[in-house]
């Protein structure tokens, strides 16, 4: 009897357990969620990019003339001012050509006193024969000459004027023939004065390609020439980054950057935006193609306005440009921003649609449908457009609110309409967030720490 009786309360236990375990494995399995309140914050709209620093003054010294570098007094680094001697190319050719020059004016400008000479003889003589015809029409008006020898006088005189205008001619042309002497003496000349080079400004110079003894290539169109050396005036730097297609038409002249220096760790360095870049940023060929996909950048300067320690030309710089800000705005969480296919009537008012039946733990006889991806369609006079915004946690309730976003902070958006400060919005986790349906139950959770 005893026996039959523990079978039996054995029998209730057993059954109890089994059915409390199908309630619990048939019972809806809600979504675990974090929240956060909203509040007011100061947001910064910040553009990040990468570029190099740059002195604000560059200057590439070439040489105009060639010849071999007979003396070089600087070295790379060193600090120079305007007008100090750099370095000196051998001179002993062009002054050959010089001491050629010279000679071709004078010898130009001695054939010119000789042909204004031969002008001066060819006067002379246009005056005699013009004379001669002068006694030889008197003496053929009295019958006392032959018709032939005033022909010959009449054509002496226009001999003579033909000469005359030769040598002025010739005169005209050995002036002209001085002119370019001078003029190619000239060029000797300043060329003559460009073998000593001087800094032409107050600088360091930070790169030297030429040693002394050797030879200087002067450029030509297709073929530059030897940079001898690079002028760089670091009392004014700038940062050249490259910033994204998408980013520049938030960048304005005048706006604050904050630049920091991987050389220069630990420090960020006050500047301002001074250059915007009109055109894309071009690449080289090589680039273009073993780059699949290439972005568009274009080129913003930013003025420095604290000194840099050892600032040296091509440091590598990241730089933070803010593009906007704001004093006190409702904010709301990056990561809670979602974007939703929501149903609205004819007049544009939201409409509620029934939230999706919570998936279960464990279904029964396997009797309960899965959802469906795809939203039945819409009534007529209605229809659906995706619309963002957040999840409200109301009671145990995650509530679509449709809201305006403006400037995007490092972690906040700036929320135009849509939410009031103390507003509890989901915020996570991230599946959550993705897959939560309007109206759809939930259980809060604690967040995770932050780091």
């Amino acid at each position: 009897m005893t026996r039959g009786r523990l079978l039996l309360a054995a029998s209730v236990l057993v059954l109890a357990g089994a059915g409390a375990a199908a309630v619990w494995l048939t019972r809806p399995e809600l979504a675990a969620v974090t929240v956060e309140s909203v509040r007011k914050r100061d947001l910064e709209a910040i553009v990040t990019a990468s570029g190099k620093i740059q002195p604000k003054r560059q200057v590439n010294v070439s040489a105009t003339t060639m010849g071999r570098v007979t003396r070089l007094a600087v070295e790379e680094g060193q600090r120079v001012r305007a007008g100090q001697f750099l370095l000196e190319i051998d001179p002993r050719s062009l002054e050959g050509q010089l001491q050629h020059g010279e000679a071709s004016v004078a010898a130009a400008r001695s054939a010119l006193q000789q042909a204004r000479t031969a002008v001066e003889q060819a006067r002379v003589t246009l005056d005699l024969a013009r004379r001669t015809l002068k006694r030889q029409q008197e003496l053929w008006s009295g019958g006392l000459t032959s018709r032939e020898a005033l022909e010959r006088a009449q054509n002496e005189v226009e001999l003579r004027e033909a000469e005359l205008k030769a040598r002025e001619q010739e005169v005209q042309t050995r002036e002209q023939q001085i002119k370019q002497e001078e003029a190619s003496l000239a060029t000797t000349q300043y060329n003559l004065s460009q073998v000593i080079i001087s800094s032409p400004m107050d600088g360091i110079i930070t790169r030297r390609n030429i040693e002394e003894s050797e030879n200087v290539v002067v450029g030509t169109m297709n073929n530059p020439g030897t940079v001898l050396l690079t002028i760089a005036d670091m009392s004014v730097i700038e940062a050249e980054v490259e910033v994204d297609e998408t980013d520049v038409p938030e960048v304005t002249l005048g706006q604050q950057a904050r630049v920091t220096i991987d050389a220069v760790p630990d420090r960020t360095f006050a500047g301002r935006v001074t250059e915007i870049g009109n055109s894309p940023i071009q690449t080289t060929a090589t680039q273009t193609i073993t780059t699949t996909a290439q972005a568009t950048n274009f080129k913003v300067v930013i003025t420095l306005e604290e000194r840099v320690p050892d600032v040296r030309p091509g440091f590598t710089c990241t730089a933070e440009i803010t593009t906007a800000t704001r004093q006190n705005v409702v904010s709301v969480p990056i990561q809670a921003l979602t974007v939703r296919e929501l149903l609205y009537d004819a007049a544009g008012a939201l409409v509620r649609e029934p939230p999706p039946a919570p998936p279960r733990r464990f279904r029964l006889f396997n009797r309960e449908p899965a959802p469906s991806p795809v939203p039945p369609e819409p009534p007529p006079g209605q229809t659906r457009r995706e619309t963002e915004g957040v999840f409200l946690l109301r009671g145990n309730r995650a509530v679509f609110a449709p809201v305006k976003v403006g400037i995007a902070g490092e972690r906040y958006f700036e929320v135009l309409s849509g939410l009031d400060e103390h507003d509890q919005v989901i915020t996570g986790p991230f599946s959550s967030v993705r897959e939560l349906a309007d109206g759809t139950e939930v259980t809060r959770q604690a967040p995770p720490p932050r780091p």
